[in-house]
């Protein structure tokens, strides 16, 4: 009889990978718009990929490095200009 492998097993494994590309994207988009609410999703999406195995983990890792840029640029911005929005215009 041939073995085979377990349906949850391969969700799982889906779902990781899902986990890691999702917390990269959050992770880039924030850097434009939204970096105080797609920062810190990012980075859970990434810590969560990451400790369940993810075999994205330098998508994961990417993720969490631009959810920490994320958290650094509104840090930056509200530093500089008083505010937690980007100021396109001045």
């Amino acid at each position: 009889m041939r073995p085979t492998t377990s349906p949850r097993r391969e969700t799982g494994r889906r779902d990781t990978e899902g986990m890691a590309v999702a917390s990269f994207v959050f992770g880039l988009v924030g850097l434009l718009v939204l970096n105080f609410v797609l920062g810190p999703i990012a980075i859970v999406l990434a810590a969560m990929a990451l400790r369940r195995g993810t075999p994205r983990r330098f998508r994961a890792l990417l993720g969490l490095w631009l959810g920490v840029a994320d958290i650094a640029l509104l840090v930056a911005l509200m530093a500089v200009n008083g505010t937690s929005s980007w100021s396109i215009l001045g």
